[in-house]
């Protein structure tokens, strides 16, 4: 049976993240996909070497030197979740969802919404960042 919420129904489990991803854009068809292919470029934009996974049946995954976020689509929202969110300084509020936890921070894009490139860059930068800084940390400490 396969599951509805895999996405990229044509790609097969040995294709590369990327054509997963691409399909997934390609499936969704409509502002969801649009949004996720714009936030997609963003990423590169902010992290040109930043990796790209397929990860849990169907969410796109993005990593460098750890996650930094996840982009999963929903009916009425596609919805960025940062891995280490919480942790980050958000001074133009994208953040507006998963708000609670100890950890992760989300931003939930509805139709119609304008993204703002520049903070939402600035966001990813610093997500990497802090990725970065606590892989110094962790070889510092098996040192």
């Amino acid at each position: 049976m396969k599951n509805e919420k895999s996405g990229a129904k044509e790609a097969s489990s040995g294709d590369a993240p990327s054509k997963l991803i691409d399909a997934r854009i390609k499936e969704l068809g409509d502002w969801r996909g649009e949004t996720l292919a714009h936030v997609r470029a963003i990423i590169k934009l902010a992290v040109p070497d930043v990796v790209e996974e397929w990860k849990w049946r169907g969410v796109p995954v993005w990593y460098h030197g750890g996650m930094i976020c996840t982009g999963e689509s929903y009916k009425n929202a596609v919805k960025m979740t940062f891995a280490k969110g919480a942790s980050l300084e958000d001074p133009s509020g994208l953040f507006n969802s998963s708000l609670d936890g100890n950890t992760r921070r989300a931003i939930d894009f509805h139709k119609g919404d304008k993204i703002d490139e520049k903070a939402l860059k600035a966001l990813i930068r610093a997500a990497a960042a802090l990725n970065a800084s606590a892989g110094k940390k962790v070889a510092r400490g098996k040192s």
